[in-house]
């Protein structure tokens, strides 16, 4: 017998408990330094290269130079742990669309990785003076231009949308000014909802409807209402659709306060402004949770982020108790309320809607809610456009550079539109509603207002 094959003369040590039988796996890694630790690494294993991803990423197919969501994701995570490199400025052509987790097969947390990427590529990597920070950091807090914008909307409105301004707004800054700028109202939905009565007038609403509806008045029916940036400064009238449906079901509605849900800023890679918008969020809602109010919001990109970006990304107490109870206002009717019955007792106006699911609506399972939901109402016809992504992806189309990635992305959806019976769009996502309108000249409406006119 050689060396080699000399059996030990010694007894094997018994483990004890300071003494383990084996090493872990892996060991933590710290994606954000010394503030949090994350560890994306049983994520990143799932990972088995079958490339479904990249063949659903908007992006990707129609730029050949984007290496796509699976080096976004688990390939750049790897290799930057192996060697310490830098991430790929690539990461900054990702449009957070998130059709990448719904296509994995093996549920890498591929948005997760994106996200936290960007938001080290932004800390340590971006020219803090770069025209390109300065503009994506005024894009991604949208809401700090809203206010201001709302203090003086006409105005705004004018000089937001004057051609030499448009014009200077793209040589200087990387604002594309292919789009015209979206309106701001007159009157915000919290504006509206202070004069109307806040919560007080919602609760008398609620008690009145409940009793028509032969409900018990005193039964617990409510909501906290998320509305985001958009329906507060520029589509108020979405808001007010949702508040009136709800509370033609009995639904008390209080409106907290609250920031931005913070999709824009993850899009751009600003984690530390993200954070503290959800800080707030999260405090407001969670107490509310507490006291038996579920959450709801009109916009599905809103609802994404309560129910899934937070909980992955940041650790604030409360963060899962309000990811929970968290849900998109059409999902949330259609489980609690038999909304089917309702729409066939009803009628409208006869129309034809080119209807689109956004991609953050496809995340959440709802791509289908709008033509489920109205294609038993009376005069009404709801054609799906396609599964094709919108383009604009929040913040993303607003980009000189990005624009005309954008349109391409955004073709089949067009198409698709001017192809189906109506003029008519039909969406839950603000952004893609202004994708939709500057592709076809289309009037865009949310499903909640096409609920609002057949219930109320």
């Amino acid at each position: 017998m050689s060396d080699a094959e000399t059996p030990p003369t010694t007894e094997p040590t018994e483990p004890t408990e300071q003494q383990p039988t084996s090493k872990p796996d892996f060991e933590p890694v710290s994606v954000f330094g010394d503030d949090a630790t994350m560890d994306l690494r049983p994520g990143a294993d799932n990972c088995y290269k079958c490339s479904v991803c990249d063949t659903t990423c908007p992006v990707a197919e129609v730029d050949d130079d984007f290496p796509g969501p699976k080096f976004q994701g688990p390939e750049q995570w790897r290799l930057k742990r192996k060697d310490e490199g830098k991430i790929d400025d690539s990461i900054m052509s990702c449009s957070n669309c998130m059709r990448c987790d719904d296509a994995c097969p093996s549920s890498v947390p591929l948005s997760q990785m994106h996200n936290t990427a960007r938001g080290e590529y932004v800390d340590e990597q971006m020219d803090k003076l770069s025209v390109e920070y300065v503009r994506n950091r005024i894009l991604a807090n949208y809401r700090t231009s809203a206010w201001f914008a709302s203090k003086v909307p006409r105005l705004a409105n004018f000089a937001m949308n004057f051609g030499p301004a448009r014009w200077l707004m793209e040589k200087t800054m990387g604002v594309t000014s292919e789009r015209e700028f979206p309106a701001f109202a007159t009157q915000t939905f919290r504006e509206w909802w202070r004069d109307r009565g806040g919560a007080d007038a919602s609760r008398e609403n609620a008690r009145e409807a409940r009793e028509r509806r032969g409900e018990a008045v005193d039964s617990e029916k409510k909501v906290a209402y998320f509305h985001g940036c958009y329906s507060n400064y520029n589509t108020p009238e979405v808001a007010k659709a949702l508040v009136r449906v709800y509370e033609s079901f009995g639904y008390e509605i209080v409106a907290p306060e609250q920031r931005c849900s913070g999709t824009p800023m993850f899009a751009n890679g600003m984690l530390a402004d993200a954070e503290r918008a959800a800080e707030v969020n999260v405090s407001s809602f969670a107490d509310l949770v507490e006291e038996g109010y579920d959450a709801v919001a009109s916009c599905t990109s809103c609802s994404m982020a309560l129910k899934q970006e937070y909980p992955e990304l940041f650790d604030i107490d409360g963060i899962e108790d309000v990811a929970e109870n968290t849900f998109e206002a059409l999902e949330y009717l259609r489980i609690q309320e038999d909304l089917e019955s309702a729409i066939a007792d009803a009628s409208v106006e006869e129309q034809a809607f080119a209807y689109h699911a956004p991609c953050h609506a496809r995340n959440q399972g709802l791509d289908r809610q709008a033509i489920e939901l109205f294609r038993e109402l009376d005069g009404v016809v709801v054609e799906d456009v396609g599964d094709s992504c919108s383009g604009i992806s929040g913040t993303y189309g607003w980009k000189e550079e990005k624009y005309e990635t954008s349109m391409q992305i955004g073709g089949d959806m067009f198409e698709h539109m001017h192809d189906a019976a109506g003029d008519v769009g039909m969406t839950e996502c603000p952004t893609c509603a202004m994708q939709m309108e500057h592709g076809t000249g289309y009037e865009i409406k949310h499903p909640l207002q096409l609920l609002e006119e057949a219930l109320c």
